[in-house]
């Protein structure tokens, strides 16, 4: 295998300077480097990585940047809370949210690396911009707000959530808002508004942002769009703009399930005859209406000269696909299902044996990987692989 170890990003260490609680499961970490070196650049939607201590040795997580990019001074992460999900009470809560919410305390040194991801602003274009958030995804997409208050292009900024009581950082929208004279404008959807909400009257509309919402507040124009949130708000955001004359290509994303992109679960969704009732088992529909399902790939491990690659555990053997992304979304397309979280290259989470043959990454991880080990979510075969999957 082609050693990794060169490409292994650094992480430094930054002290907590500040904690702030933004609403009743949100959280900011306002971070400086100990080094007296400059922060890293950013770019307004990146991310940055922690390692965060467990029993088991430390882990990576990532975290998007909330403040402005061209704060030279300090980074602020916005970090929600994540329980153990609803379906499965027994499993384990957020390892890195947890950790942040409940033991990270002002004065805390903390290794962080580099920021990453393509999820980013352009700022090339000159075409007025949607920001739609739902809940905790406006932290990406808060930073590009900031850029964007330093611009002339039109903002409408959409924040979707449960209610007031986890609507973080709702002044700081306003007073970009106020301070853009009418430039940047704001709109904050409640699905369950309280009481307290009704009476204060803290938000725009109830239920969720439909076409209706989206047709009042914007005029016709050629638009650039961000989404971030959870996989349904995703989804449905994504057929909204496409159903309002918003370009496919001007939609922008981030999104971390599934192989299968934003746009094959928004066709899914639209689909009317026995469609799942929940995007994840979305995924799974397509897996099964995939022409390189994985009675096909087993037997087209039999003819062609691309790459063989073997899954030693589940018995499935089949040629490589330039049309596969990665090692990962060949298992996911094999109808396999190993452990991811990033797809990114940083949380380890997908890393396996390589019992034979050799990779080379098209995505720096950012831990060196041993010899005998691969991340499977950043990584192509050169040849002929076996992996302990």
């Amino acid at each position: 295998m082609k050693e990794a170890g060169e490409m292994a990003m650094e992480f430094r260490p930054f002290r907590v300077r500040k904690k702030q609680i933004e609403c009743d499961n949100i959280v900011s970490l306002f971070l400086q480097p100990t080094d007296s070196k400059p922060l890293w650049p950013a770019a307004p939607g990146q991310y940055l990585t922690l390692k965060v201590p467990t029993n088991d040795g430390p882990v990576n997580r990532t975290y998007s940047l909330s403040s402005d990019c061209d704060d030279q001074h300090i980074y602020r992460i916005t970090v929600k809370r994540e329980p153990a999900p609803v379906d499965s009470p027994s499993a384990r809560a957020g390892i890195g949210s947890t950790w942040i919410h409940d033991h990270v305390k002002v004065g805390d040194d903390l290794q962080v690396a580099p920021p990453r991801g393509s999820f980013v602003l352009d700022q090339t274009s000159d075409r007025p911009v949607i920001l739609l958030a739902g809940g905790v995804g406006l932290t990406p997409l808060l930073s590009m707000l900031h850029a964007l208050a330093k611009t002339n292009r039109n903002v409408w900024f959409f924040h979707a959530c449960k209610n007031g009581s986890e609507h973080a950082l709702r002044e700081e929208v306003e007073k970009l808002s106020r301070a853009s004279k009418g430039r940047i404008r704001s709109h904050f959807t409640y699905s369950s508004p309280t009481k307290m909400d009704q009476e204060t009257m803290g938000f725009y509309s109830a239920g969720r942002i439909n076409q209706d919402t989206l047709q009042r507040e914007l005029p016709l124009d050629c638009y650039d769009a961000y989404i971030c949130g959870p996989t349904p708000f995703m989804v449905a955001m994504y057929n909204l703009l496409v159903d309002l004359g918003v370009s496919p290509p001007n939609i922008a994303y981030e999104f971390f399930g599934k192989a299968h992109s934003l746009e094959e679960l928004a066709t899914a969704a639209r689909q009317p005859i026995a469609r799942p009732t929940n995007v994840a088992r979305l995924g799974a529909t397509l897996a099964a209406k995939n022409p390189n399902n994985s009675r096909q790939l087993e037997s087209s491990a039999l003819q062609g000269e691309e790459p063989l690659v073997t899954f030693a555990k589940s018995g499935k053997s089949i040629r490589w696909n330039d049309a596969n992304s990665s090692l990962l979304e060949a298992a996911e397309n094999a109808g396999l299902t190993p452990e991811f979280s990033c797809r990114e290259g940083i949380c380890n989470t997908c890393s396996c044996a390589l019992l034979s043959g050799e990779v080379e990454y098209f995505e720096e991880p950012l831990d060196a990987q041993k010899p005998d080990k691969v991340l499977i979510c950043c990584s192509r075969p050169t040849g002929d692989v076996v992996l302990d999957i």
